[in-house]
């Protein structure tokens, strides 16, 4: 199957690289092994984790928003070279997903072939988006790996709205997940963090509480303690035993995060965001995980596209 991938594009180490000033394995660039998954040997393989792009910004065009998500996993490679590391554990880099002519659909189901495979090898799986329809072909790649998955989605929006002409977007993945279970009998346990109000309609309110979607609001996560908001993660994650993390961008207030399709002046902050998110992985459920939303050629400065890496180097050093 991966052998007839036509949207693959093996790894660039020039894509790697950082500081020259430490020793070996200190800093991201140094860990990487790029391999191109055509030619990939498990037997030979000693990494717990693999990284993929997937450069597509085509569902946030479809979903009336402000394109240039293609280039988030170019630009979080770049950043995420020169971090330190505190583990020696080798990481593949296996390259990217693109999209071609606009065809999403054929992008994600490429995107869903090596989700799986990577599964299948026992690869914890760390995806750079792209546009949030990058959530699709993730989910479809686990579903053949566990019975159930709890997706845990830190966001400003529910991205649950409805597909239209059939075609998804990024404002669809969560929707076409629960269509998904539905029509496998599949239990749809979806959680978010960080919601906006202002950013999602009235009838994605009544959708997620039809669906029985717990969520923390941007203001909740500003005003509750980390205790209460802990205490309401429990509350699902004990009903989970393999958890899908999903990291989008504009979750963050817009002076942090100015460099994606829809920024929130008023979201909320690294360090009200970092806490969870290593409260979580250090659950050991997390089973495979994505960062998204980076738009480079909206990103003011880098900002936006130095904190996805921060987020990245922290996570990984947990995996």
């Amino acid at each position: 199957m991966l052998d007839k991938l036509k949207n693959y594009v093996p790894p660039c180490p020039d894509n790697w690289h950082g500081r020259h000033d430490s020793e070996m394995h200190e800093r991201y660039y140094q860990l990487i092994e790029c391999v191109d998954i055509r030619n990939f040997h498990p037997e030979t393989c000693h990494a717990q984790i693999a990284i993929l792009g997937f450069c597509s910004d085509e569902g946030v065009s479809r979903n009336q928003g402000r394109p240039g998500a293609k280039l988030g996993p170019k630009h979080l490679r770049d950043k995420l070279g020169s971090f330190t590391c505190q583990t020696t554990n080798q990481i593949i880099d296996f390259g990217d997903i693109v999209c071609n002519k606009n065809d999403l659909e054929t992008a994600q189901r490429e995107l869903a072939s090596i989700v799986g495979f990577c599964h299948q090898q026992a690869l914890k799986l760390f995806i750079f988006g792209g546009g949030h329809e990058t959530a699709w072909g993730h989910f479809q790649g686990l579903t053949p790996h566990y019975s159930k998955i709890g997706i845990i989605n830190f966001d400003a929006h529910f991205d649950i709205r409805s597909p239209v002409n059939e075609q998804g977007t990024s404002g669809t993945p969560f929707y076409q997940a629960k269509q998904w279970c539905d029509e496998n009998n599949r239990a749809f346990d979806y959680c978010c963090l960080g919601i906006q109000e202002t950013a999602n309609p009235a009838h994605l309110f009544e959708r997620a509480f039809d669906w029985s979607v717990p969520f923390l609001s941007a203001e909740q996560i500003n005003q509750e303690s980390f205790a209460w908001q802990t205490a309401f993660i429990d509350d699902f994650l004990l009903r989970q035993n393999a958890i899908y993390l999903s990291i989008c961008m504009d979750v963050f207030a817009e002076c942090f995060a100015p460099g994606v399709s829809a920024p929130q002046s008023m979201g909320i902050t690294p360090w009200q965001a970092l806490p969870l998110l290593k409260y979580i992985v250090q659950t050991g459920k997390v089973i495979s995980l994505d960062i998204v939303e980076l738009s480079p050629p909206l990103d003011d400065g880098g900002k936006t596209a130095r904190l996805a890496a921060k987020l990245a180097a922290e996570l990984l050093n947990l995996l």
